[in-house]
């Protein structure tokens, strides 16, 4: 990780992250607004949020909808006495960073940060297959139970129904599922 997108409000000082950033290595790109930071986030291996919570929030919000890339709060004197109120919020950041850190605890807490996002997007994926497998397991249990009233039969008969139709239809039992809720729902509606 070498190249950094620092965001930060217009008109700040922000020279001295620079030259810390800098001294340590890293390569610095800088926006203060949504145009600046469209340019330079392809080009950034981080992004360091140099701004109060409130705005953080937003900010982060925006730029991963873009590209999935740590983040991480610049927590200067400034920042922080700005932010007390939105500590308790669900913010996108992966770590925290401070004027005061020597090179090695910048670098450590960047690779920290890093892993951080990267552990949390594979959680974000797993919920969401998670919550489609959930959705798919609804569509199965309506359709069974349609089968059960219709044809007077008990869920496992009207579960082998649904995988001997899939079977036959060379379709997932989902899809199966899908098809004869969405026949009976019509149905329904014309009676």
């Amino acid at each position: 990780m070498r190249s950094l997108l620092v965001i930060d409000n217009p008109g700040e000082n922000v020279l001295s992250i620079e030259q810390t950033l800098e001294e340590y290595g890293y390569s610095v790109l800088f926006a203060s607004n949504d145009e600046m930071a469209k340019t330079h986030l392809p080009k950034a291996d981080a992004v360091i949020l140099h701004l109060a919570l409130g705005e953080v929030k937003v900010w982060g919000n925006r730029l991963l909808q873009r590209k999935r890339v740590p983040m991480l709060w610049w927590c200067s004197a400034d920042t922080a006495a700005s932010s007390a109120a939105f500590c308790e919020d669900d913010l996108p950041i992966d770590g925290v960073l401070t004027p005061s850190m020597s090179e090695q605890e910048m670098h450590w807490a960047l690779h920290f940060g890093s892993k951080t996002c990267f552990e949390r997007q594979q959680w974000l994926n797993e919920r969401k297959q998670l919550e489609a497998r959930l959705e798919e397991r609804k569509w199965i249990d309506m359709a069974k139970g349609i089968l059960c009233k219709i044809k007077q039969v008990s869920e496992a008969e009207a579960y082998d129904l649904l995988r001997k139709q899939a079977m036959n239809e060379r379709k997932r039992i989902v899809d199966v599922a899908t098809s004869i809720v969405k026949v009976y729902q019509l149905l329904q509606e014309q009676k």
